[in-house]
């Protein structure tokens, strides 16, 4: 099975003098990075910018607030940064131009969520082990108040950042997976490979159910080999999906509580279908759906003939003590 790569984003405030610090790493105006031993100074010349700097950022930064009316404080963030990047194997094998795709997609949904005249500077680097985008903005929100709290936002805000963040690379990048960071409330993004193992799982719950359904007199010996045969890989990745889902019970709670007040809920269906395109609802319907698909999967378990299941455990229990022996 493939390793899982991750989208993610992650973000840092600057006050004052860290201004400076953050501006010579991304624009390598350094002679030496002995603190970061990853920059490879033979590659620097292939990194890029999305967003070229005007001016150096703690003057650009002091010229946007000026220009907005805000009064700022000794400790006032006045510098952003948003680093996105993902799984080191993501871009193995691919070429510079997709580097700059990917980061040029990454930046057409910050734009929707910042505007792009705060930004000061938006640079990839290709010089160290995995490409990534550092974007250095001036937090101003909507109505030009500078406020970092109420734009980054706490560590609720953030995993909110995080699910839109892949919910946008996703649709182009089906590939990747949200990490499995989790709210203030505990519920967790069920990543995309889970969903991957339970639609496996569901086409071997087919193939035991045929096998089932076409147990007979005339052929019951050659079929009960074949079932106990089929378990031996089968039961096993049942329990491996149930430890699974047992990490995401905060999630199967919540899809449930959703799901359970819209039914409740006097709403004509036209009401609850626009309520169901939401991308919070329909996630919630996938996972809820992924749930079901698992007792599904369970349940045919007890359908198999008390005697095969007899048999199955006893060869199961020869096997471990051939193996102590």
């Amino acid at each position: 099975m493939a390793k899982p790569q991750y989208a993610i984003l992650r973000f840092a405030k600057y006050k004052g003098p860290g201004i400076h610090d953050i501006e010579a790493h991304n624009e390598r105006t350094k002679e030496k990075y002995a603190s970061n031993p990853d920059i490879d100074p033979e590659r620097t010349h292939l990194n890029f910018h999305l967003v070229e700097p005007a001016d150096r950022y703690r003057k650009e930064s002091k010229r946007q607030i000026e220009e907005a009316g805000c009064r700022t404080r000794k400790d006032s963030v006045r510098v952003v940064e948003a680093l996105f990047t993902v799984s080191p194997e993501f871009f193995k094998g691919k070429k510079r131009a997709d580097v700059k795709a990917f980061y040029e997609y990454a930046l057409e949904f910050m734009k929707q969520e910042q505007n792009p005249k705060t930004y000061i500077s938006a640079v990839v680097h290709m010089d160290e082990k995995t490409p990534h985008m550092h974007l250095c903005f001036v937090p101003l929100t909507a109505d030009n108040r500078l406020s970092a709290k109420e734009i980054v936002g706490n560590k609720k805000k953030l995993s909110v950042w995080q699910d839109k963040f892949w919910a946008h690379m996703v649709q182009k990048y089906p590939t990747l997976e949200r990490g499995e960071s989790a709210s203030e409330s505990g519920r967790k993004h069920i990543p995309v490979r889970v969903f991957k193992q339970m639609t496996r799982l569901t086409k071997q719950k087919e193939r035991l159910d045929k096998l089932l359904g076409d147990v007979k007199l005339t052929n019951y010996k050659e079929r009960t080999q074949q079932i106990i045969a089929f378990l031996d890989k089968y039961i096993p990745d049942i329990e491996q999906m149930n430890t699974e889902l047992q990490k995401y019970k905060a999630t199967f709670e919540s899809a449930d509580a959703e799901i359970k007040a819209l039914e409740e809920s006097n709403d004509t269906m036209a009401e609850k279908l626009k309520k169901l395109q939401t991308e919070s609802a329909i996630k919630k319907l996938k996972d809820n759906q992924l749930r079901q698909d698992y007792e599904d999967a369970r349940a045919i378990l007890d359908r198999i003939p008390p005697e095969i299941l007899r048999q199955y455990r006893s060869r199961a229990n020869n096997q471990k003590q051939e193996i102590h022996r």
